[in-house]
Order: structure tokens, then sequence, then C-alpha cells
């Protein structure tokens, strides 16, 4: 057996243990070596809660010999650990985005970028349902893939999905963004369930990414929609001989148009006591992804963080490919300033060339 990818934290806020509860659920796979906190209580708190050990120091963490280090800091101190971590000679993953705004991922890709040291926690395109989607178009079921609209997550996850199916890498974009303002009841948030929830003004930014030669993306994203109950997550994907729209995929065929779903197979549904998770999707008979991690009931979004840790791992071993190297991260996040700025003043904004291009 492999021995598990073995990992140091900075940082003990809610991003981290993200990460230490994937190592605890796949403890033959992933393990936190050490957690870096800014104080002492923080340290007992993480200590007390998963039973790993905490440190204050990162040359502390790094005498433990993590394979890889994540950062899971706030957006202003991550370009300062990203550095510290490289300049140590450490291999990094930094959680997104890499610095908070564009002259801050210039500079960090001026200081760091030719190291090769830093990938990005960009997880979305391995959750279950998006990976399912990527396999059935990567396989040419609907032609080549112009358009992608999602309403599910913000900016720079969002832009990561569309840039994913569309399959484009640095080219300019022209982004021209619009906001709308409505009252919506938000009954749940980060913070849990609210009592007698009122509706409340939340703003709505709809968005588009024109890639050129036809290809585009449709940004729609309501405040706080990732916990809200009452707002649906869709994505459309339209190529030249279909469209899958969610896990409905219609597509012309030597036939006729047809259309067939992606099925996924779940456990833990009515009698059936073999837990309760995803074990795969098939698409016209074929399994087109399939969940690594079965047996630790983890969520999807918690699957596509654990797979992600897991492919870092491999590329810090030199068993495998970068998963989302920095450059990645910068473009995506780059994308989505350029939604905020065209949102804020109503102008086009072109992204072209940058320097980690």
């Amino acid at each position: 057996m492999t021995d598990p990818v073995r990992f140091a934290i900075v940082g003990s806020g809610w991003r981290s243990e993200f990460h230490i509860r994937m190592a605890k659920a796949a403890p033959d796979r992933l393990q936190v070596v050490a957690v870096v906190t800014e104080t002492d209580a923080e340290a007992q708190r993480i200590a007390a809660r998963w039973g790993v050990a905490t440190v204050r120091t990162i040359g502390e963490a790094l005498a433990f010999k993590p394979e890889f280090v994540i950062s899971a800091v706030s957006w202003p101190a991550m370009p300062g650990i990203v550095r510290e971590l490289v300049a140590a000679g450490a291999k990094v993953l930094a959680e997104t985005p890499p610095a908070p705004e564009l002259d801050g991922l210039r500079s960090l890709w001026h200081d760091v970028g030719a190291s090769g040291l830093v990938q990005v926690g960009e997880q979305y395109t391995r959750m279950p349902g998006h990976a399912s989607r990527l396999a059935v178009t990567q396989a040419g079921a609907i032609g080549t893939v112009t358009s992608v609209e999602i309403a599910s997550t913000h900016l720079y996850h969002a832009v990561s999905l569309v840039r994913a199916f569309l399959g484009v890498d640095m080219d300019a974009v022209v982004v021209n963004a619009r906001t709308f303002t409505a009252p919506l009841v938000d009954p749940l948030s980060f913070n849990g369930w609210v009592s007698d929830p009122k509706p409340g003004p939340k703003t709505t930014t709809i968005a588009t990414l024109d890639f050129g030669g036809g290809r585009m993306g449709l940004y729609d994203f309501v405040e706080n929609q990732w916990w809200n109950p009452l707002r649906a997550r869709r994505i459309v994907i339209r190529g030249s001989l279909g469209e899958i729209v969610d896990d409905s995929v219609t597509r012309l065929t030597s036939e006729d148009p047809v259309t067939s779903p992606i099925v996924y197979r779940r456990t833990g549904v009515d009698m059936n006591l073999e837990g309760n998770e995803v074990v795969h999707a098939s698409f016209d008979g074929r399994v087109v992804f399939r969940n690594q991690w079965v047996g630790t009931n983890l969520s999807e979004d918690d699957i596509a963080v654990a797979s992600h840790d897991a492919a870092v791992g491999l590329w810090a071993r030199n068993d495998g490919p970068a998963p989302y190297p920095l450059a990645q991260g910068c473009q995506d996040h780059a994308l989505g300033l350029a939604i905020e700025q065209s949102a804020r003043t109503g102008a086009d904004i072109k992204v072209e060339s940058e320097v980690w291009a």
C-alpha cells in the first residue's frame, strides 16, 4: 500500500479544517502532520478537536517533512505566506485566490512563478457532477463546446468551470457585467439557519465573458447562492452538436436528436445499506465518473477537495501532473476581478495576456 500523502497546513480557520476533515476521513491516503496557528488558543482548539500536531511557525511545520504545505490563510496574508514557503523550498497548495488584487497577482507571479512550486486549491472540476459533464463533453457527445452558462458559485470558481468546459487557456477575454438588486428571503447562511427570515435586498450579478471565436461564458450569481436553498444551481453547456442542461444531454445522432441523462448511483437510498454516498455516474451505459473515496461518506464537495489534495500529493511526489498551477489560479481570479470591475463601472473590461501567460 502506498503511504498516505503527508501535508502541513498554515492557518486554522474554516478552510484549514476542510483539509483536516479529509485527512481524518481517509487516513490511509491523507495525513496532516502539523498545523501552524497564530495563537495558543487556536492551537489548543485545533489539537483538542482534531488530534493533530500544532506549531507556531512555518519552520517548525517543515521540520515534520510534509510533502507539500497548504496555505489556508486570509486573502491579504496569502501572498506573503506563499513567498515564505517557496523561499523555504516547500511545495505549496495555495487556497483561492493566491492574491487579493491584480497587482498582487502580478507581483506574486514575479516572485515565485518561475519556481514551479505553487498549485492553487481549485476543486470544482472534481465535483462528481462537473467531472461527469466534463467527461461527456471531452468524449465529443455535444461536439465542440461553444458556450457555458453557470449559476451556482462565484467569480474565480465559476470562471474555472467556464474555462475548463470551453477548453480555453490564457485567451484574451472581454467581460461585460451588470448587477440587479431585488428582495429575497435568505433562510440559511454560513452561520446556520435564520429564525423567522424576512425578504431583504440581494444582488444578482450577470456577466458575459467573450473569448472570441464564438466562445462565451454566461455568469449568473445571486448573493449567498452557495447556501440559500431557495436558489437552485444550474449549468448549461452548449456545443456544435447539442447541449447539456444540468444532467440532461441532448445531441444529434446518426438517427435523430436524442436526450439521455447522466445517472448517479447513490447508496443509502431506501433499503440500501451500503452507506450514504455517490458511487459513480454513468452516461449511455458507460461509467464517466467513479468516486475514489467510497467508504468515507464524504459529501460531493468534500470528494472534490480530497481528490484535489490527493492530486497535489501525486504532483509533489513527481508521480502526476500539476493539478492546478499558479498561472491558472491567477487567470481565474483576474477574470473574476474583471467581472467585479465591469459591474462596478458599467464598462467592458478586456483581459489580455498577463505575465503568467
